[in-house]
Parts: structure tokens; sequence; C-alpha cells
């Protein structure tokens, strides 16, 4: 068994493909806390889509692909901010028609290339095998940054998760909190999306911290417990995934989703086995 597990690590991409994915949980577990308890789900969705233009001309000019990510996504969160704030529509539709509209122009452009079938299998679902050790530096660069605004804005960030009015009484600047909380979801999500790809870092987003909120309810708490649940789709999908050749990337992002409905049939569990243990109450009572 101990052999099964090293066996798989020992490979140079396979141990840069590992610290990919970790860096990768780091940061869309901190940011994905909030994305769950806000109920932003949608908008983290999109928002993983909407790095696909800056990605792809990336490709096709022969620059960062991270660079073009970044741009792409800070350029989405300002059309989202904006739809929200003039359009007349609800605001999930404007953030539907940027996603569908983001994802087509990413296409269009990734068609310009003579390598259109390739570009487009990478950007949508990443190469985790295929992480280089500068793609490491910037994914450390990108989590350190998540994590330290993490703490800083913590306060605010809780106070407009909880009670948008009572930060603006207490004068936390909730738009700001807000404007800085799409920032470090642009930048989570261009950490991880070499590694699982632009379709796939939802799940990341959203699978691990929605799992871990099953089980306990502190902020800090569930974001701890996601880094963990993370961590455990990292190197569980990486095992199956170099074992049995599956897709890295897809195994991983699969492997997390799955641990939420783990995690929901266990809380099922415990609930009844709670209800079968209490004494019943005496007749008349």
């Amino acid at each position: 068994m101990i052999d099964w597990f090293t066996q798989a690590f020992e490979p140079a991409f396979m141990q840069r493909a590992l610290w990919g994915g970790l860096l990768a949980v780091l940061a869309t577990s901190l940011i994905g806390t909030w994305v769950v308890l806000r109920g932003m789900s949608f908008l983290g969705d999109a928002l993983a889509h909407g790095v696909i233009p800056g990605v792809a001309l990336a490709m096709l000019w022969g620059f960062s692909p991270i660079l073009g990510a970044l741009i792409a996504a800070l350029v989405m969160s300002g059309l989202v901010t904006v739809v929200s704030n003039r359009a007349t529509v609800r605001e999930d539709t404007g953030i539907g028609l940027l996603f569908v509209g983001m994802l087509s122009l990413g296409v269009v452009i990734v068609s310009r290339s003579d390598s259109f079938s390739t570009d487009v299998t990478s950007l949508l679902f990443g190469d985790v095998l295929g992480v280089t050790t500068d793609d490491l530096r910037g994914q450390a660069v990108a989590a350190a940054i998540v994590v330290v605004a993490t703490f800083a804005f913590y306060r605010p960030f809780l106070a407009l998760t909880f009670n948008r009015k009572k930060a603006v009484t207490l004068g936390m600047r909730p738009a700001l909190a807000q404007a800085v909380m799409m920032a470090l979801l642009a930048v989570s999500i261009v950490a991880s999306f070499q590694a699982i790809g632009t379709l796939l870092v939802f799940g990341f987003l959203v699978a691990p911290p929605a799992t871990a909120s099953l089980f306990v309810h502190r902020v800090p708490a569930i974001m701890s417990l996601a880094v963990v649940l993370g961590a455990v789709s990292v190197v569980a999908g990486l095992l199956v995934s170099y074992h049995h050749e599956t897709a890295g990337g897809a195994t991983i992002a699969g492997i997390s989703v799955g641990l939420f409905f783990v995690g929901m049939v266990v809380q099922e569990v415990a609930g009844a086995l709670r209800s079968e243990g209490r004494p019943g109450r005496p007749l008349g009572a």
C-alpha cells in the first residue's frame, strides 16, 4: 500500500502536480468559503469562465497565460459590478449573459490557433501533470496574496456576508470589501486554472467549503476543513490519475465533488442514529 502511494509521487512532474494542486486548494478554499456563505456560486462559476478570453489571447499572442487570465478576471469582475448596479434585469440574468459571452469570445479567439482542439482542451480542463516550476512560483504568490488579504479583511468580509447594513453603520465600507472579495476571487481562479482548468476550478471553489459547512459552522473552521478536504481530493485524484491513467484535473475535481455527497450521507446517517438513541417520551406526557 505504501509502495502504491510513494511510486505515484516519485516522478518530478507528479511532485509538481501535487504542489500545484495544494496551492490551488489553499487559494480557492479560503475565498470559496465566502462564495458559499454568501450564495455567490453562480457568480464564481461565471468568473471562472470569464478568464478564458484572456488566457486564449495569451496563448495566441505568446505572453503569460497567468497575466492574461488575471486581466480577463478583473475585467469580468468590473463588468459584473456594472451590470449589477446599472442594468434593469435581474443580477443573475446579467451574470449569465456575461458568462456565455466571455466563454464564446474565448473559444472564438482560440479557434484562430493552429492547434485549436489541443488548446481548448488544455484551457478548459487544465494540465495538472504539466505544471512547471514557474507555474508553482506564480501560484505561490497568488496563494500568499489570498491568505494575507483574507486575514486582513476578515472582519469586513464577515460583516458583508451576514449583515451588510450593520457593516455600513460600523464604517467597514462594504463596497470596498465587495471589490476586494471579487479581486481575490479572480486571483484564486488564476492561481488554479493551470492545474485543473477553467471549467473545473468552480468545483474547487465550491465543493470543499460546501462539504466543510456540513460539519462545522464557524468561518475559520470551515476554511480550515475545506483546505484539508481539498488536499485529500488532490492527493487521491493524482493517485487515481497515475495508476489508472485518467485525466488529472477532472479526477481531482470529481473526487472533490464526490466528497460533498459522501458528507451528506454521513450527516444523514449520523442524524438518524442520534434520533434513534434519544429516549422516547412517556405516553401521556
